[in-house]
């Protein structure tokens, strides 16, 4: 019974990379906002770098969504 517990304890620390990626991408997205209204010749550059950093934060949160639902489904 206390392996459960600690594989609970694991799958509730690996979702939440989630929580990461969410403040991670929200504040990327404050600062591409800034940057494109400083200056909006370079809004495609901004868009596309934005873009590219916010799909390899979510994927980390994604991994950790897989590593959560492997610990509490497969108990290993």
């Amino acid at each position: 019974m206390a392996g459960t517990g600690i594989i609970a304890i694991a799958a509730a620390i690996a979702a939440f990379t989630g929580i990461g990626a969410g403040i991670g991408i929200s504040l990327a997205t404050g600062k591409a906002v800034e940057g494109i209204a400083r200056q909006p010749e370079a809004a495609g550059s901004i868009r596309t770098s934005l873009l590219l950093g916010a799909a390899l934060a979510e994927a980390t949160a994604i991994y950790g969504l897989v590593v959560a639902l492997v610990l509490v489904f497969l108990k290993m």
